[in-house]
């Protein structure tokens, strides 16, 4: 990790004697939020002891529409299947600010001991499986719960209106289903008021408590996957001249896939991941098998470097696979945008940041190779997509647990600075708008 620039550092001066004005609000805004963070708190062990998976965040959903109902939020719910919208009104003329957290949880079984931890079972495209919170959306469901507890409490004071997007599936639906921002995208969530930014934020198991990462521009990379079809001709193991062998050729493209990144690409501009997941082909061990198939994933952190290597990966596959008596059907799937942070957006919002975590805890961090399907509304709308510290306190960050894995954990300690930052981001953008 490094420091922010000085030029950014000297923008946060710019902005703090503007946002100074709203000065008796937010110190407000972070009282209430002490107060309640208890309440936050168990909000989130809550949600991660009951976890759901994506598109089926029905619980989830149900106790987050209560919650902004009873708040006095107008609230809509089952967009993009499970989705929940709250819109809070301000007692004063301003933008329309939309912030967003995800519910989703992962079919992983989980091993962390704590008197929360999930016991829930479930079925995942067909297979039986545990269920567990292993990416922190419990985290961010309580925040953003937070934030509208505390900005509801003081909406006469709040200038504009706030949308609030609880979004399901962003883990990725289920095969043969539709889901997550995109869907809720196509539905219609950034219409009817139209939000002019949007916000959100993640918290990380490898980052310390406290802390608080940003970066601008292509901040996650994109996440496209690929199929390719190797056919060649079966024949006896023994006698392999009398066939076309698609494994060896398979061997031959997965060898090459990696020279794409590596001698293909402009990589001091931007970094790529091509990787293989999975490769199949025959059913015996003296059998040249007709057919082999592989899958695999694809990251970029810029659009046109994501559609060159699009195209390399068909001409690399057809050609190697051309020159060998086979052939190649690759197939590329087009998944999440590169998550990118509108630098304008993000320049004005780090002193919002540095005001309650600290100018020593707001830290520019590198390119990050996951993906995430905020993307979809920051191609919309300017948005911008922070990371939270939830690392546990005492526990050397290179022996923490990494997300999607059975030993997550996240120290909720934490969790109030989120709820801090969202609230700060909020009034600042919206007293910047009556400038």
């Amino acid at each position: 990790m490094i420091r922010f620039t000085l030029a950014l550092f000297l923008c946060a001066i710019v902005f703090l004697p503007v946002y100074g004005q709203n000065g008796s609000l937010t110190v407000k805004l972070n009282q209430y939020t002490d107060q309640i963070e208890d309440k936050i708190v168990n909000w989130r062990r809550d949600f991660h002891q009951y976890p759901e998976l994506s598109n089926r965040e029905f619980q989830t959903a149900e106790k987050v529409a209560l919650h902004l109902k009873k708040l006095g939020i107008a609230v809509e719910t089952q967009i993009a299947h499970t989705g929940v919208v709250g819109i809070l009104k301000g007692g004063l003329p301003g933008p329309v600010i939309a912030l967003r957290a995800d519910m989703d949880a992962l079919p992983v079984t989980e091993r962390v001991d704590v008197p929360f931890a999930s016991k829930v079972k479930a079925v995942y495209n067909g297979q039986n499986v545990g269920v567990m919170h292993a990416c922190g959306h419990d985290t961010h469901i309580a925040i953003l719960m937070g934030a509208a507890e505390v900005l509801a409490a003081h909406r006469e004071e709040l200038k504009g209106t706030v949308k609030f997007i609880f979004q399901p599936a962003e883990e990725g639906a289920p095969e043969d289903e539709e889901g997550g921002a995109k869907m809720m995208v196509a539905e219609g969530v950034l219409s009817n008021p139209e939000p002019e930014v949007i916000f959100g934020l993640h918290i990380n198991s490898q980052t310390p408590v406290g802390q608080i990462l940003y970066r601008p521009g292509g901040a996650l990379a994109s996440a496209d996957s690929y199929r390719i079809k190797v056919k060649g001709k079966q024949t006896h193991g023994a006698y392999p001249w009398e066939g076309v062998d698609p494994i060896m050729v398979s061997a031959q493209i997965i060898n090459a896939l990696q020279t794409i990144v590596s001698r293909q690409l402009p990589l001091t501009d931007n970094p790529a991941v091509i990787s293989v997941g999975a490769i199949h082909g025959g059913v015996r061990n003296n059998i040249i098998p007709e057919e082999v198939e592989m899958i695999g994933t694809i990251r970029a952190l810029d659009t046109a470097m994501q559609r060159s290597i699009h195209q390399k990966i068909k001409q690399t596959a057809t050609l190697i696979a051309k020159s060998a008596g086979a052939t190649a059907e690759v197939e590329i799937r087009v998944g999440y945008p590169v998550t990118n942070n509108d630098p304008a957006l993000t320049e004005q919002m780090l002193p919002s940041l540095i005001a309650v975590a600290g100018e020593e805890n707001v830290l520019l961090r590198r390119p990050v190779m996951g993906a995430e399907d905020f993307s979809f509304f920051a191609q919309k709308i300017p948005g911008f997509f922070f990371f939270l510290g939830g690392a546990p306190k005492g526990v050397p960050l290179e022996e923490t647990a990494p997300h999607h894995t059975p030993d997550f954990f996240i120290d909720d300690s934490g969790i109030a600075l989120g709820t801090k930052a969202l609230c700060r981001i909020v009034v600042d953008y919206a007293e910047s708008k009556a400038h």
